[in-house]
């Protein structure tokens, strides 16, 4: 009986490469799946850029099926999301208390990012 459970992370050996994800060898005969939308936090056009056949990788255990020894499997888990790949906006707008329509405040919007980019 397998001891390789959903959460766990395993290292496992590339067996075959579809449009579709890459198949992965576990330990204990469990042949697992790891589906192109978890092969990285980034856009996969195609899976031969992050794996080749024979490549060992690690990989994290989503899901389990012991009858028919297969796993869900995914890469992406165990990235290290980039601060970088986070976009902050900062938006400066003044407070004025009272209702303004958005009409009368986008003019003033403008200019105000006007005087901004003036400053850079």
């Amino acid at each position: 009986m397998s001891t390789i459970e959903a959460g766990d992370i395993v290292k496992g050996k590339v067996t075959g490469i579809q449009p579709y994800g890459v198949f992965v060898e576990l330990d204990e005969g469990i042949q697992g799946l790891v589906h192109i939308s978890e092969i990285s936090h980034k856009f996969v056009k195609d899976v031969r850029d992050y794996v080749h056949i024979g490549d060992e990788v690690m990989v994290k255990v989503l899901s389990v099926d012991r009858q028919t020894k297969r796993a869900s499997l995914s890469m992406k888990a165990l990235e290290n999301r980039n601060k970088d790949e986070k976009r902050h906006v900062k938006v400066k707008m003044s407070f004025n208390p009272g209702f303004n329509t958005l009409k009368e405040k986008l003019q003033e919007w403008i200019e105000q990012s006007k005087k901004e980019d003036l400053r850079k």
